[in-house]
């Protein structure tokens, strides 16, 4: 996405068959292997860029459950106005920490981690924690590569800072999976909640870790998002699948990521 005055326009990361390949070798360089042994399996309910829908809406349907999500801030995106409504902004972040739900890293300017180099990803960073923390956010200790891109410059500088990166590629979160560029399943889209369905299932069977991305949650939803009523049943199925509802945070340390304090502010 790209800031233009207080207007968020789409933005477009590399298509080109050089960026698909970059994609997949990036995958296989500087990882950090998850050590997971589960007795029952694990879920996480994310949202990315934590449009207002998600931060009112989403927050509230986990919280009528008992659950905690976690909300991916990009802090320059702030009451912005954006192609999924408005975004969530200071109050929000202050509102979905005191109930216990994680504030996470998304970059400050939803940058393309896959164009930048190591040391404007941490620089944008810095920048981010500052601002959560101007918010009373607790210093964030995961992360969601926006658009799911990173080169290898970034990913490497990256990495030590974080107990999870999280991409967009589908998988799931089993021993050895690459904490340093997670898979992810997305719940937008009219497929949206039957895929997250039958990944739900997948992990279940395998007591796995599977995490769940959105952005808003509205109706209609726009394309990148889903409806309040697909959140609540995929919340409800996990609940009665016997799924342990964890933030990205929780999961992590589980999964060998703790020790990992996040890029604090100064």
């Amino acid at each position: 996405m790209s800031a233009k005055d207080d207007v968020v326009e789409a933005y477009q990361p590399d298509r080109s068959l050089k960026g698909k390949l970059r994609r997949r070798l990036v995958r296989l360089a500087h990882r950090r292997p998850a050590r997971l042994d589960l007795d029952r399996p694990m879920v996480s309910f994310s949202f990315d860029d934590a449009p207002a829908t998600a931060a009112e809406t989403g927050a509230a349907i986990l919280e009528a459950r008992g659950l905690k999500g976690t909300f991916f801030f990009a802090a320059e995106l702030a009451d912005r106005q954006g192609p999924m409504g408005r975004f969530a902004g200071e109050a929000h972040v202050r509102a979905l920490a005191a109930e216990g739900h994680e504030i996470a890293c998304h970059t400050y300017s939803h940058l393309d981690c896959g164009q930048a180099s190591g040391p404007a990803a941490l620089a944008d960073v810095a920048r981010n924690a500052q601002a959560l923390a101007r918010w009373n956010a607790p210093a964030a200790t995961t992360f969601a590569y926006p658009y799911g891109d990173v080169s290898a410059p970034a990913k490497a500088a990256l990495a030590p800072r974080y107990s999870l990166l999280r991409a967009l590629h589908h998988g799931l979160v089993e021993d050895g999976t690459d904490l340093n560029q997670a898979p992810a399943v997305g719940v937008e889209g009219p497929d949206g909640e039957a895929i997250a369905r039958r990944w739900l299932q997948a992990a279940a069977a395998r007591k796995a870790w599977l995490i769940l991305y959105t952005h808003d949650v509205a109706e209609p939803a726009s394309a990148w998002g889903c409806t309040p009523g697909a959140l609540a049943r995929l919340a409800d199925e996990a609940v009665a699948l016997g799924f342990e509802v964890v933030t990205v945070a929780e999961g992590a340390r589980r999964a060998g990521g703790a020790g990992h304090k996040g890029v604090r502010a100064r």
